[in-house]
């Protein structure tokens, strides 16, 4: 593995915390710390402020700066060393948009000011927006470091029925992950005391729209989970390797692990440490899909010299 391909599974390792200290910032209800500015905070470059929101809003914001340059170096490096055609490139340049996309986002809750205890489902739908994005971002990411490992250009056309199913699969998972980002923005903005509690929420004709749409989330959970050890299953049978063997392996047992930490959630009353476990464990379940349907779907090897 050489340098480059090693920076760029750094690149995307970085990514994965940055997004979950924005898990951290939303769960904490610290959105709005650095007030409705962005790119300030506070109106400053560099707040004096010693309140606990505002430090951990500013340290989300400074550690997604760096995630940006962090990109952008990456999608230089890769076009300075990579030729023309090399599946890379393509990888680098999504990469590259989806970080910007990531940042728009971001500054859009904060100027719209859809933070702390902003209960609207014009905030849902950012939520919604913001994870999608975010998939997107890690999916370029991880793509750009397999290729850059030696990775086949991935072929959609022709694959029959593992082509569809693994199409399906990503369509499941966006639907879990969004019920999901909506599901965890309501137990934010509606904690409840006990489970008990949490019930009589879900239940009452006169709760919240946003307490009823996370009723939705663990029907659609189960329905991805079925689905990805399905894929898990189906896909390596498409291209036979040890990696995608060992990829479909993880992706099985991801799938369980992210099973158990969502009823701990539920049962728990969804505590912030909870939370952040929960989305790295989803994740980690995307990048693998990710991966494996690379793997399953690789075309004719290809050329992987270098240029100067």
């Amino acid at each position: 593995m050489d340098r480059l391909t090693r920076f760029s599974w750094f690149v995307l390792a970085y990514n994965l915390a940055v997004i979950l200290w924005g898990a951290v910032v939303r769960a904490t209800g610290s959105g709005a710390g650095c007030g409705n500015h962005w790119p300030l905070c506070n109106g400053v470059v560099v707040p004096r402020s010693a309140a606990i929101a505002t430090l951990i809003e500013f340290s989300h914001r400074a550690t997604s700066g760096i995630a940006l340059i962090l990109v952008v170096a990456l999608a230089v490096a890769v076009f300075r060393s990579r030729p023309k055609g090399h599946p890379a490139r393509l990888g680098a340049i999504l990469s590259a948009v989806f970080i910007f996309t990531e940042a728009a986002v971001g500054a859009g809750l904060v100027l719209f000011q859809l933070v702390a205890d902003n209960q609207s489902m014009a905030r849902a739908l950012f939520m919604a927006t913001h994870l999608v994005n975010t998939f997107l971002l890690l999916a370029a990411l991880a793509l750009t470091a397999y290729w850059l490992g030696g990775g086949r250009r991935v072929r959609l056309g022709g694959q029959g029925a593992v082509g569809s199913t693994l199409a399906a699969a990503f369509v499941v998972m966006m639907l879990v992950g969004t019920s999901g980002a909506i599901a965890a923005l309501g137990d934010t903005l509606f904690p409840a005391a006990s489970l008990a509690d949490a019930l009589k929420q879900d239940l009452s004709p006169t709760a919240h729209l946003l307490i009823r749409l996370r009723l939705l989330h663990p029907a659609i959970a189960v329905l991805a989970a079925a689905a990805l050890v399905v894929v898990a299953w189906l896909a390596p049978q498409r291209r036979p390797s040890p990696a995608a063997s060992r990829l479909g392996r993880w992706l099985t047992g991801l799938v369980f692990a992210q099973m158990i930490a969502g009823f701990a959630n539920v049962a728990l009353l969804a505590p912030v440490w909870l939370q952040v476990v929960h989305l790295l464990v989803a994740d980690l379940v995307w990048i693998t899909l990710v991966l494996l349907s690379a793997t399953s779907l690789a075309g004719a090897p290809e050329a992987t010299r270098s240029i100067g």
